[in-house]
């Protein structure tokens, strides 16, 4: 009996594997978090073609293979109103990021100073040297665990919509209801909508809330 389990056992081992292996998952995250990314950078008001974020899982690992290489996953975009106003995205991989990381990244990115901005897309932790190393980029740099990127948050039916005010909307909206910007709600610059639209202290969020039950309103948020 044990020689038949045993038996068995192997075979639904080798059935399950024939399904799934660490390439297809390695892609599978790839795409995904491309996708939100891309996704995340046209919500910002940044150049990207549609035919790039629609592209289908089979047309990914077509064009990336089925373990891709994190060096063609690179994004380099710029903002449709300000085309000066450059952005680039790039992809750690697994490895632990330390100072010699930042700096061989640094040297990789030419024109740094024509850049406003860098997103680094990381699957392990940044060492405390590695943070600090951060400030040789004359451009923000923001830091995305890839995990956090396998879900577009804004999508998620439970998500209130939002919108980000511009400085004469947010001018506008203080001076019809006599406010000043400290009596508006808070919203931190760490939270995960914040980050995605990479907002910065003082700029106000409208968000629009909607349900079935309750009548649909809207508020204003401050990032704080």
């Amino acid at each position: 009996m044990e020689v038949e389990g045993e038996i068995n056992g192997d075979a639904m081992n080798q059935c399950l594997s024939s399904f799934i292996d660490e390439s297809t998952i390695e892609s599978h995250r790839y795409y995904l978090a491309r996708k939100t990314v891309l996704e995340m950078l046209k919500d910002r008001g940044f150049a990207v073609p549609n035919s790039e974020i629609d592209l289908t899982l089979p047309q990914f690992r077509e064009l990336y293979g089925p373990k891709p290489d994190v060096e063609r996953l690179r994004v380099t975009t710029a903002l449709v109103s300000d085309p000066s106003n450059k952005i680039l995205v790039i992809f750690c991989g697994p490895q632990l990021i330390k100072v010699s990381t930042i700096r061989m990244i640094g040297s990789q990115i030419v024109n740094k100073e024509s850049l406003s901005g860098i997103i680094l897309i990381v699957e392990n932790r940044l060492t405390s040297p590695a943070l600090k190393a951060l400030d040789m980029f004359h451009s923000k740099v923001e830091t995305f665990q890839i995990t956090d990127l396998l879900v577009n948050i804004t999508k998620h039916v439970l998500k209130p919509r939002h919108r980000v005010l511009t400085p004469k909307e947010k001018e506008k909206l203080l001076k019809k209801y006599n406010l000043e910007e400290k009596q508006l709600p808070r919203m931190s610059v760490k939270d995960a909508i914040s980050r995605y639209y990479g907002l910065e202290k003082g700029q106000v969020v409208k968000v629009m809330y909607t349900g079935e039950i309750t009548q649909s309103h809207v508020t204003y948020r401050c990032v704080s």
